[in-house]
């Protein structure tokens, strides 16, 4: 048995064992919980926007993100920013600087985007097995690629859903191996997804697309059409670059000053968010000269690219494999909180504390009914939902409208002013008060596009 710890210069000013994070764990740790299913539906959304909006998009987010974060990174030490108490985690923050009434907004708009989160990552699990069983049953077997292969999505999802079910059930200090595999199957995909578009570029031999974006110069399209398109490509931008509820956790690995945790996060945060843009241009720019007006919602499982098979199907599967982490990872959270509430409202209660154990595989689990049925029922919840409303880009997109402003700019914004007690009407307040309601009307107009976009898909 190992000797607990007992020289003080292991622990930090908080008591925890001393964080040894550095700016490039810092980094490395943002680019690899960003990157995710969202960057599956940038090529749709440069398609809608054009080659000269779309990186404009992209930049203008990526500015945002990166000024609202270094204004959360602020807010992480109450006081003094060497010295102060410590906020480890985004609520923690939040109760610190705005007081309970904003907690409450906070833990809405948290939890209704992991409740989001969840349906995308369904729909596109569904949808990259529904890929990999089109490619083995029909455009493999000499039918061509224009066979219409009709399988029906939901089959898929259940089964993901299932899996899902049994994943939820394991214990927190099991899912080290998350932090490792879904990581890997990310950069993966998106490789995969880049090198099989620069390969169709070469075999076209030209780079299709537009200035402008498709719909203008369509026969059938509507004006409001490619307004609609555009606002709600505008959404999936926004999903991309909704992580700024995870930044605060991240900050809390980094070392003790000097220098302050803040003066890294900022330094991180600025070179993680460089190396998303540039992948997300990189992303979105090839998939449109790959395929230009014929781009899917979901680049590798909208049957954009057929050949070859098996670098395609390879690619699914670690869309499949990423998703099924990603999607324990992001649930964690609103688990825990249900829990949590549930076992301070009914302490008493043996079904909601009381703990069973059960052999599985040789090994002694501790089965908790409570914890059992309500991540099952929440489970089940998200998949019914993704059932009924298997429209990737389209949730993707809603989710992010929904997601970006209060949790990436309002809340930040509104904790800085609080804790850096910004003078009202001062030139600061002022612009960061302008910032805030431009968000919020960018988000409300493209939130209004996916609701769009769902109904007229709906009604097809």
């Amino acid at each position: 048995m190992e000797n607990p710890r007992t020289d003080p210069r292991d622990y930090d000013d908080d008591g925890g064992l001393k964080r040894t994070g550095t700016v490039w764990t810092a980094t490395a740790r943002i680019i690899t919980a960003v990157i995710g299913s969202g960057v599956l539906a940038l090529p749709w959304a440069s398609a809608q926007l054009g080659w000269v909006i779309y990186p404009i998009m992209v930049l203008l987010f990526a500015g945002i993100i990166c000024y609202t974060s270094a204004l959360l990174s602020d807010c992480y030490r109450s006081g003094d920013p060497s010295h102060g108490e410590r906020n480890c985690t985004y609520m923690d923050t939040v109760k610190a600087s705005l007081g309970r009434a904003q907690v409450w907004l906070c833990q809405f708009s948290a939890y209704s985007n992991v409740f989001g989160v969840a349906i995308g990552h369904t729909i596109a699990a569904g949808m990259s097995m529904l890929a990999i069983q089109r490619r083995a049953s029909c455009f493999q077997h000499n039918k061509g690629h224009r066979h219409p292969c009709n399988f029906p999505i939901w089959p898929y999802m259940i089964t993901f859903g299932v899996a899902e079910i049994f994943l939820s059930q394991i214990p927190e200090y099991h899912t080290w191996w998350f932090s490792y595999l879904g990581p890997a199957m990310s950069f993966t995909y998106c490789s995969i997804g880049v090198g099989i578009s620069i390969a169709k570029v070469v075999e076209n031999g030209v780079l299709k697309g537009g200035l402008v974006g498709i719909g203008m110069t369509a026969v059938t399209a509507s004006p409001m059409s490619k307004v609609w398109g555009s606002l709600e490509a505008l959404g999936v931008i926004a999903f991309v670059y909704c992580y700024s509820r995870i930044l605060i956790e991240i900050q809390d690995t980094i070392k003790a000053p000097p220098p302050p945790e803040s003066k890294v996060m900022k330094l991180a945060t600025a070179m993680g968010v460089a190396v998303t843009t540039f992948l997300y241009l990189l992303f979105g720019f090839m998939g449109y000269a790959a395929l230009g007006g014929a781009t899917p919602g979901n680049l590798l499982a909208g049957l954009g690219f057929y050949e070859p098979y098996w670098v395609v199907d390879i690619a699914n599967v670690a869309i499949i494999v990423h998703l099924a982490v990603a999607y324990q990872v992001y649930c964690r959270p609103i688990y825990d909180f249900v829990e949590r509430c549930a076992a301070r409202r009914w302490p008493e209660s043996s079904y909601v504390t009381r703990e069973f154990d059960v052999l599985v595989l040789r090994s002694s689990y501790k089965l908790n009914l409570f914890r059992a049925t309500w991540r099952t029922a929440f489970v089940v919840t998200t998949t019914v939902v993704a059932a009924l409303l298997p429209f990737f880009h389209d949730v993707v997109a809603l989710v992010g409208a929904l997601g970006f402003w209060p949790l990436c700019v309002y809340i930040p914004v509104e904790m800085y002013v609080t804790q850096k007690k910004v003078l009202r009407w001062s030139p600061l307040w002022v612009w960061l008060q302008i910032l805030s309601l431009g968000c919020l009307f960018v988000c409300l107009a493209a939130m209004a596009a996916s609701i769009v976009g769902i109904i007229t898909i709906h009604k097809k």
